[in-house]
């Protein structure tokens, strides 16, 4: 009996100590964000497009309508019969077919790559996915932090919007867990929908191993990385995404989303499944501890009381489901992780790809034979600015 009781102490202080650490976190203040340098680069704004995003035309008109006074947006598209085509043209926006070849490399790396090599004379190119809605000083945020040559890449993290039904609104939560990385140091990664950086950071060989690569988010994070460079996050530069998945959408696009976020810092998996355990193992424990012992073991769900109240205040849009999404969280999340450490292969706008992991950018021999014909191009790009700058633009 006096073992009994000794464990159920013991349990009792750890729990506690769970308890009172989830507090701190939760607790803690907004991200203190350090002012805006003025920096006003000539800056390329290359928007990969594919098919109608939701609210398109809306996205490539924030994008266009910036305060910002040296910039060009240009959509990339895969053929002039791509709907998002005539969005380009409403919105005034130039486009371009994209065309670079390779093997490994998603469409959007290659829609970038294309870009990159057209428009070689920018000192800052900026990635904007699609299905972003940018405040009109978006991109004075995203490329101001770039003024610093310590940082690599400058990024933010965005806001989702849900306009469907529930699982739209659980989006909405389960990106707070994305902001909460970003504010970490160790665990911060260039996010591509929204991501900055200088020239410089693509020599020959970096842009190489990018125009090879299934993600553009996690390839540009390794390479500042390897090059001693830190990333920066600007949570004022924050777009919204609208958002209206079902189920089916919101888990394809969860899993995927974790498995490249893992292939970008690989601290995101163990700090989540210990973050994520230990919140489990509270959230359980108080109420079957509460029924066995004593009422007293419900205070032990205070955290959540205190997350579900700073959660409601991160997403005002869907506050009613608040409590409900602070409790599923943790179990979906967790899920997420052991899933997205499996996985082999992702789809992507309607294309399978593998997962490249524990890739070098230093090219092997045998990468370069099979891609001479990509390596030339490239070379060609870099070594004839003026002759590349502009090819197929409409």
């Amino acid at each position: 009996m006096d073992s009994i009781f000794i464990l159920l102490v013991a349990y009792t202080i750890f729990l506690c100590l769970i308890a009172i650490g989830l507090i701190a976190l939760a607790s803690m203040g907004r991200f203190q964000e350090e002012p805006t340098p003025n920096y006003e680069p000539s800056t390329l704004v290359i928007v990969p497009c594919k098919g109608k995003d939701y609210s398109l035309r809306e996205n490539l008109l924030s994008l266009k309508n910036q305060s910002f006074s040296n910039f060009k947006v240009i959509g990339v598209v895969d053929s002039e019969e791509d709907p998002a085509v005539e969005e380009l043209v409403y919105a005034g926006i130039d486009h371009m077919v994209s065309y670079f070849a390779c093997s490994t490399c998603s469409g959007k790396v290659r829609a970038i790559t294309s870009a990159l090599m057209s428009y070689p004379n920018y000192q800052v190119y900026v990635i904007a996915d699609s299905d972003i809605t940018a405040g009109s000083d978006w991109l004075k945020y995203i490329v101001g932090p770039l003024k610093d040559d310590k940082v690599g890449i400058s990024t933010t993290f965005p806001r989702f919007k849900p306009v469907g039904g529930f699982w739209s609104h659980f989006k909405s939560g389960w990106g707070t867990v994305g902001r909460a990385l970003m504010r970490g140091n160790a665990t911060r990664f260039g996010w591509g929908g929204s991501l900055a950086f200088r020239s410089s950071l693509m020599d020959r060989e970096s842009l190489e191993f990018f125009s090879q690569s299934v993600s553009d988010d996690t390839s540009l994070t390794k390479i500042s990385s390897e090059k001693g460079l830190t990333i920066s996050y600007s949570e004022r530069a924050e777009p919204v995404v609208n958002s209206p998945e079902n189920f089916r959408q919101f888990l394809e696009w969860s899993n995927r989303q974790t498995a490249l976020s893992i292939s970008a810092s690989p601290n995101v998996f163990s700090f989540g499944v210990v973050y994520y355990s230990l919140e489990i193992l509270l959230l359980i424990s108080a109420p079957i501890l509460a029924y066995l012992v004593t009422p007293f073991f419900l205070l032990l769900v205070i955290p959540e009381a205190v997350k579900t109240v700073n959660l409601s205040r991160q997403i005002p849009d869907s506050r009613r489901y608040a409590p409900l999404i602070d409790i599923i969280l943790p179990f979906f999340y967790l899920a997420n992780l052991f899933k997205a450490h499996r996985m082999e292969r992702i789809v992507w706008r309607g294309r399978s790809y593998a997962l490249q992991k524990n890739r070098s950018i230093s090219i092997s021999s045998t990468n370069e034979n099979n891609n001479n014909a990509a390596n030339h191009a490239i070379e060609s790009a870099l070594e004839n600015d003026g002759a590349s700058n502009g090819w197929g633009v409409k």
